[in-house]
């Protein structure tokens, strides 16, 4: 059953319930005057009686008494204070209606009293002479409401009919901007077009809400898929490069004989290197998939001085050409250690690849931050692109070019958000460029 005719017969349900609670309440009130009126009718009819029986001696025999069991009129009757019947009416099943001698205790101690007794309603009321009796039969008050009844089925089946019909049509406008969504949503996963928008109602409702966020959706999305399909291009156009030397210099040493040993020496060295710059690239690709798919890293207590310390001493021996100048101070931080070490050589090797002399690693603490800032005297980059080269596969201009990807600080921007720090680009006091990294510190610290 679609929504929309969950919603209608809802609605339908709703005033269905609506006009039985109304159809009962209307009901009760109109049974309980009906019978307030028929008691009102008897007890005048029985007190005109009384006052007329106090002034003639003996009342007229009626000419044809009226059969209470098909009548509905109101009848009287003259009881002697023995409880016999002097004159009625009315008879039921041929003969008088005779009162109980309870009733006729109560009208003597109230000076009037109601009672039900077989069909009939009846009202007795005491006099100078007896008692006078009046009654009417109970079919009149159930004729009426049985017409009460079949009123208000009949008119409550329009109603419930309406209410269907205008439940329908509420629900098919209330929804009708869900069916542009799913129209949309389909459409744009059949054509892959995340440009498309839905239009923003005017109004201020739910519908408007759900329009904004789907709309926001589709922004995320077509930001998403246009960095995906640039990274996949990028990536293409990085491995094509390796490739294309590796098979260009295995073709070569390939010939035999011919080709000379310092050019086979020289082929052999292109495969090697292009081969670990691939592999390199290879790996960073997998470690930001990893990123996207939601990894996590697990965070433990690391001596943030000793790793770093440690990772410098090996750039040194890995990068003897450059001087690296490590100033620290004892911090403590939570973080992954492998990933930790990851950072660092991010930072130095791209401090080092575009280093002229010198490179400068300071650690040092400030308002619970551990503050890392990697330094080079190199070209250095422009205030416009310090927050594009966190980007992957972005290259900031010429000056800072060359064979690297452009994968490590996006990386590296990864890795400090996993530990709820930040990272900044900025210019060295050297000249060149500057890397800021705050960690959190813990307490101990």
């Amino acid at each position: 059953m679609s929504l929309r005719s969950r919603l209608a017969l809802f609605g339908g349900g709703v005033v269905a319930i609506a006009l039985l609670v109304f159809g009962l309440l209307l009901y009760l009130l109109l049974s309980r005057g009906a019978v307030t009126n028929q008691d009102d009718a008897l007890r005048a009819r029985a007190h005109d009686a009384a006052a007329a029986l106090s002034a003639e001696t003996s009342p007229r025999a009626p000419v044809a008494p009226s059969d209470l069991g098909k009548s509905g009129d109101v009848f009287l009757e003259v009881i002697a204070p023995d409880g016999s019947v002097t004159y009625s009416t009315g008879v039921l099943d041929g003969s008088p209606p005779v009162a109980s001698q309870t009733l006729l205790d109560q009208a003597q101690q109230r000076h009037g009293a109601f009672a039900t007794e077989g069909p009939l309603r009846l009202y007795v009321l005491p006099y100078s002479g007896g008692f006078v009796m009046t009654g009417q039969s109970t079919k009149v008050v159930q004729s009426n409401l049985s017409g009460i009844v079949v009123f208000l089925v009949i008119s409550a089946i329009p109603a419930l009919l309406a209410a269907l019909i205008a439940s329908w049509l509420v629900a098919g406008r209330a929804l009708a901007p869900l069916k542009a969504v799913a129209y949309a949503a389909e459409d744009i996963g059949r054509t892959r077009d995340f440009a498309k928008r839905l239009p923003s109602p005017r109004s201020r409702d739910e519908v408007a809400t759900l329009a904004a966020s789907f709309n926001g959706m589709l922004s995320r999305l077509q930001d998403s898929f246009e960095a995906q399909r640039r990274f996949v291009a990028d990536a293409s156009h990085e491995l094509r490069t390796p490739l294309t030397t590796i098979q260009g210099n295995a073709g070569l040493l390939a010939r035999g004989p011919s080709v000379t040993e310092e050019t086979r020496l020289a082929a052999a060295t292109d495969i090697a290197e292009e081969s670990g710059r691939m592999a390199r690239l290879v790996d960073r690709m997998l470690t930001l998939a990893r990123a996207d798919s939601g990894l996590e890293l697990r965070l433990a207590t690391v001596d943030w001085r000793v790793l770093v310390e440690e990772v410098c001493r090996q750039a040194t021996s890995t990068h003897p050409e450059r001087k690296l100048r490590v100033e620290t101070v004892p911090a403590s931080i939570a973080g992954d250690e492998d990933a930790l070490r990851q950072l660092l050589w991010i930072l130095l090797d791209n401090a080092f690849r575009y280093a002229l002399s010198a490179v400068g690693v300071r650690l040092e603490t400030d308002s619970g931050w551990a503050r890392l800032l990697v330094t080079d005297d190199g070209p250095g980059i422009h205030s416009e692109h310090r927050e594009l080269v966190f980007e992957r596969f972005y290259r900031a201009d010429a000056a800072r070019s060359g064979a690297h990807a452009g994968l490590g600080l996006s990386i590296a921007r990864w890795i400090v958000a996993q530990h709820h720090g930040r990272i900044i680009a900025g210019e060295a006091t050297l000249g060149g460029a500057a890397f800021l990294v705050d960690l959190p510190l813990l307490r101990s610290s």
